[in-house]
């Protein structure tokens, strides 16, 4: 009778499933996610020299004050040009011939200046008896004088040549009236008109009576 009876199993124990842990990779991925940062900050940084390196491409001069300035493209002169007065009056070539004019007298009394310095001082070292160091002397003072006088004439050089480069060269300050070829060619400085210029100097006069 017992081997009829079918043998009794144990109660299995049941197991509750753990619920499955949240996959960590999508952390990873949300960390991981700024590389468009990344490289948009990599692309930036590469774009940036090429600007640089474009920039110091283009030509620039350094103006007394201290902006800057594009050089401007000058025309090259025929040899022995000469402005006419059917031309365009301070036609960019008339400028440039200015510019040029204005230079080598500009250069001119610079060397003027530098000799009168080297003549001082080697009179200095040669100096005689007392009438000759009293002649000397009168020399001297007319030599620095002239140097004075250089100095000031360098200075109205400089202006006039900020003038040509400003596109206000060859016009008369007071009115704005063209100057004339012919007085820019016997005084280059000019910056009043042969009637304003008359106009000051009858000024002056009544302010020195």
């Amino acid at each position: 009778p017992s081997a009829g009876k079918p043998s009794a199993s144990k109660p299995v124990a049941k197991v509750t499933p753990k619920p499955a842990p949240a996959p960590t990779h999508s952390k990873a991925a949300t960390k991981a996610s700024p590389t468009p940062k990344s490289s948009t900050r990599t692309t930036m940084s590469h774009a940036a020299p090429s600007a640089r390196a474009t920039r110091a491409k283009t030509p620039v001069a350094v103006s007394t004050d201290g902006n800057t300035a594009i050089l401007p493209e000058r025309p090259v002169l025929p040899i022995g040009y000469q402005p006419k007065p059917g031309e365009e009056y301070m036609s960019p070539e008339q400028l440039e011939y200015f510019r040029q004019k204005l230079l080598k007298w500009r250069a001119d009394l610079v060397d003027e200046s530098q000799q009168t310095i080297d003549n001082l001082r080697e009179e200095v070292r040669d100096v005689g008896d007392d009438a000759e160091r009293a002649t000397r002397e009168t020399e001297n003072s007319l030599e620095l004088r002239t140097r004075d006088r250089y100095r000031k004439l360098i200075s109205k050089i400089d202006k006039a040549l900020k003038r040509v480069e400003d596109g206000d060269y060859g016009y008369c300050e007071e009115t704005g009236e063209e100057i004339g070829l012919e007085r820019l060619e016997a005084r280059p400085i000019a910056t009043l008109s042969f009637d304003a210029q008359e106009r000051w100097e009858h000024r002056q006069k009544q302010m020195g009576d």
